[in-house]
């Protein structure tokens, strides 16, 4: 064989490391499967586990049943067995075992034994085999033991065989995650010597046992499924394991098995048979159901059991599907071509109507249509055998006469209307009237009251307009071409138009659907916030399964909070939701009612899973629970969750992305802030230190007016440090919000003015134009920051200006402000340098060499804008930079 074909295939290998990875993240589950009860499998369990307990292993007794066996008792010594949770059930109190101890006392292996138990009112799951899918999501592995009699697919056949009808099943889903199944198996001889030994139930019940369900030929049965069970097993495991190793499998993949499920009540049974068929093929199948404008129809009842059986198949392993449209065969026979299926499995009818006898039935038009498609008709269980309860016979609808009024009204209105137009219409005209009146039926109301229509209206024809008057008779024998072409004419367009009318009813409900969720991608791409992307959502998906949506959260510490405003309760039944939603939660899958979790809830939570985990929680509250579950809706509405979760995952990211970038600019300032300070400090005290050390090392040396120059500029420099570090404080509080302003009424003279005297060493030989008329309106200003402005512009406009140029301060009232400008005849501002001027750490022109440190600026617009006003700056004409203020005049 070339080098090639022996390499491994990599989705085989692709299949095995996600398997390894699912089994190092969850709990180990080894499953004791018996052909019946008394088998051992308990007694193999505890065996296994005492020598797990002998290597070290912390193993913990969750449950098991010993029933009186004292053997069974002996192998329970030394291990520790967790108190089982009292449950008042009417006047007794019952044990059962304790979910929430088990996992908070969290062993390395937990016994939980009778697999498929049904746990009593009020447990955290309804089975016991859902207790188990809680324990192995968490981590801890499990034994446990299952009768074959309790696998969902092999229910139908244990009835046949046994006469027993199995109430306590297991879905075959949990069979295929154990990671090892353990076959306990004894001859059916040895068997009943343990039942007649008391070994299996006590004398009584062994007698009884043994004249019904532990007769020879039942164990037997049993006992081959079982085999077969462990047998299909064993297979899968070692295909797997060769198609890892690349070795030469022959692997049946053309066949694809598709069932036809339906509301019909055994329609169980042939969703029981595909899951064996295609159990033992090896193959995909599907469950599909097609949801024509009848079945739509139909009661609640016959619709709901319908979804029951969905819901089976999916829990079978079938991949569930529901197609909507107006023929049945048709939509099937499309289907199966489209996902290549091979075989169609359909149930035989126990009876056949008139009308599949003279037009054929659906399952003609299969056989008929399938083409190279093979089709299985099996014959389903009818009614259980002896021992078992009968299947309920449907109860039929109660007849809505409304349609057939309707159309018995409309047949009237078009007898009343050729009354009156008779006299003046031929017959072929008087014909119309009546056709325009079945195909008004027909659209109105179907197409049972259109045919009855079409009937009448021939009659009524020949009775009241056809000689001889107001009677059956026909004096012309071609009169009864016209009534039979006139019938077949009525009844093809009311055919027509009651097909038209369903496709339209079809086409209707999927446009719906479509432009639901085309609007929720829309709005959802539109908007911005977790708030506001779940309130979006919640509205859209509510509409579109007609119930109440709640967003949920992740809050502190992981908690869910509801979005939108809304609030939990604080009645016992809130407590339980929040518990059901927080679960969804954290272990990401769908709990509530409908679900195999937690389904005691009257809602439905569905996890919003991103790519890192669950990001929040969908409440999902339908008017009418049975039809949100089936399991195309259950998609459905995890297809929008995942949308949801998508998106809200990408707002998410783009949130930490402004969060970075925010980071970013904010080292980017710190270290602008520091190069900036370092120099600016730098240069101060350089010259203090450097007139200090003169002072000290000359100082005997110096004449007194050299000291006194010295001590002037450690002075001056000392106080441009002081300045500078106030700034910085200023800017720092004034952002955080930190400042007060400490405002009362004074004259804007008084502010300048205080802020010129400060400048009056460095305003020396500059010309400065001040026009502040003195009737200006007093303002509300807190006068040190207010002054600060002023100073810092002064400064700003003597730092950049030429020497001896003049400067211009003037002051003007408007209508709600007062506007104050500082003009210069200095070099003017770049457009671009018009608004990042008043940004921190922002030097004119960007020349860091320029004295200044880029605050004092960004210290006006600050100051300015605490105080309700504006600050920009502007290019004045003829050369120069202007720089204005507006600020608000106190109101009277």
């Amino acid at each position: 064989m070339p080098p090639d074909e022996q390499r491994p295939d990599p989705e085989a290998l692709l299949a095995l490391a996600r398997q390894e990875e699912r089994q190092q993240r969850e709990g180990r589950l080894r499953v004791f499967l018996g052909a019946a009860p008394g088998v051992g499998k308990t007694f193999a369990m505890l065996e296994a586990a005492q020598a797990r307990r002998a290597e070290g292993l912390d193993v913990v007794v969750g449950v098991v049943e010993t029933h009186g066996r004292a053997e069974t008792q002996a192998l329970l010594q030394g291990l520790e067995v967790l108190p089982r949770r009292v449950v008042p059930h009417g006047v007794h109190r019952l044990e059962e075992f304790d979910l929430e101890a088990a996992c908070a006392r969290r062993p390395a292996l937990l016994l939980v034994d009778e697999l498929a138990h049904s746990n009593l009112a009020g447990s955290s799951h309804p089975k016991r085999w859902q207790d188990v899918q809680e324990l192995l999501d968490r981590g801890i592995d499990v034994y446990t033991t299952l009768n074959v009699q309790h696998l969902e697919s092999q229910s139908d056949l244990v009835a046949r065989i046994s006469g027993v009808v199995i109430r306590e099943t297991v879905p075959d889903s949990i069979l295929e995650r154990a990671d090892a199944l353990v076959l306990v198996d004894l001859p059916p001889e040895d068997l009943l010597i343990r039942l007649k030994e008391g070994k299996v139930y006590l004398p009584p019940q062994a007698e009884l046992a043994a004249r019904n369900y532990f007769r020879q030929s039942n164990l037997t049965a049993l006992r081959e499924l079982a085999l077969r069970t462990a047998a299909r097993r064993v297979n899968a495991e070692v295909l797997t394991w060769r198609q890892g190793q690349a070795v030469s499998v022959t692997w049946p993949t053309s066949e694809r098995l598709l069932v036809c499920v339906g509301p019909a009540p055994t329609s169980a049974d042939l969703v029981r048979a595909a899951k064996r068929q295609a159990d033992s093929l090896g193959a995909p199948w599907f469950a599909v159901y097609v949801e024509t404008p009848a079945q739509a129809a139909l009661p609640d009842e016959e619709r709901n059991r319908a979804t029951r059986h969905l819901r089976l198949a999916q829990q079978l392993g079938a991949e569930t599907v529901t197609l909507s449209g107006v023929d049945l065969a048709q939509e099937m026979i499309s289907f199966a071509r489209a996902r290549n299926v091979s075989r169609i499995i359909i149930g035989k009818p126990l009876t056949r109507t008139l009308r599949e006898r003279l037009l054929g039935s659906f399952i003609d038009r299969i056989i008929r249509e399938s083409g190279d498609i093979d089709v299985q008709i099996i014959r389903p269980r009818s009614l259980p055998p002896a021992g078992g309860k009968p299947v309920a016979t449907p109860v039929r609808p109660k007849l809505d006469w409304r349609p057939w009024a309707g159309g018995l009204a409309l047949w009237a209105a078009c007898t009343g209307l050729g009354f009156l137009v008779g006299p003046r219409l031929d017959l072929s005209n008087l014909i119309m009237i009546y056709l325009l009146g079945v195909t008004v039926t027909a659209v109105a109301w179907g197409r049972p009251p259109a045919i009855l229509c079409s009937v009448l209206s021939v009659a009524a024809f020949d009775f009241f307009f056809v000689p001889p008057f107001f009677s059956m008779a026909v004096a012309d024998a071609q009169h009864l071409v016209t009534f039979g072409v006139m019938l077949a004419v009525a009844l093809v367009i009311s055919t027509l138009a009651t097909r038209l009318r369903e496709r339209a009813e079809a086409a209707r409900l999927l446009q719906r659907r479509s432009e639901i969720m085309h609007n929720l991608s829309a709005q959802l791409a539109r908007q911005r916030g977790a708030q506001n992307l779940l309130a979006v959502a919640a509205g859209q998906i509510g509409e579109l399964f007609e119930s109440q949506v709640t967003g949920l959260l992740p809050g502190q510490a992981g908690q869910l909070v509801p979005a939108a405003g809304q609030e939990w309760g604080s009645s016992p039944e809130g407590a339980k939701e929040r518990g059901v939603a927080q679960w969804a939660f954290d272990l990401g899958q769908p709990a509530g009612w409908g679900t195999e979790n937690l389904p005691y809830c009257q809602a439905l939570y569905v996890p919003l899973l991103g790519l890192e985990g669950p990001v929040g929680v969908l409440q999902v509250r339908p008017q009418n629970l049975e039809r949100l579950l089936s399991p195309e809706q259950i998609r459905l509405l995890e297809s929008l969750a995942g949308q949801l979760a998508l998106t809200l995952e990408v707002e998410r990211l783009e949130q930490n992305a402004q969060q970075a970038l925010l980071e970013r600019e904010t080292e980017r300032l710190h270290s602008s802030l520091l190069s900036a300070v370092t120099h600016d400090f730098q240069t101060p005290l350089a010259a203090v230190m450097g007139s200090a050390s003169s002072i000290v090392e000359l100082g005997p040396r110096l004449e007194a007016e050299a000291v006194r120059g010295l001590a002037e500029n450690i002075y001056d420099e000392a106080e441009r440090l002081s300045r500078l570090v106030n700034n910085l404080l200023k800017v720092s509080r004034l952002e955080s919000g930190a400042m007060t302003l400490q405002r009362e009424l004074q004259p804007l003279e008084e502010v300048v003015g205080a802020a010129l005297n400060r400048l009056e060493g460095r305003l020396a030989g500059r010309e400065l134009n001040l026009s502040i008329p003195a009737d200006l309106p007093l303002l509300l200003l807190d006068g040190p920051l207010m002054e600060q402005v002023f100073l810092n512009l002064l400064e700003n406009a003597l730092k950049y200006t030429p020497a001896h140029s003049p400067l211009d301060l003037r002051a003007w009232p408007q209508e709600e402000t007062l506007e104050v400008e500082l003009a210069d005849r200095g070099p003017g501002l770049p457009e671009a340098e018009m608004e990042r001027i008043f940004d921190m750490y922002h030097r004119f022109g960007g020349d860091q060499a320029r004295p200044g440190h880029g605050l004092g600026l960004a210290i006006c617009r600050a100051v300015v804008q605490a105080h309700g006003g504006r600050v920009w700056a502007e290019n004045r004409a003829g050369g120069g930079a202007i720089f204005r203020l507006s600020l608000p005049l106190p109101r009277v």
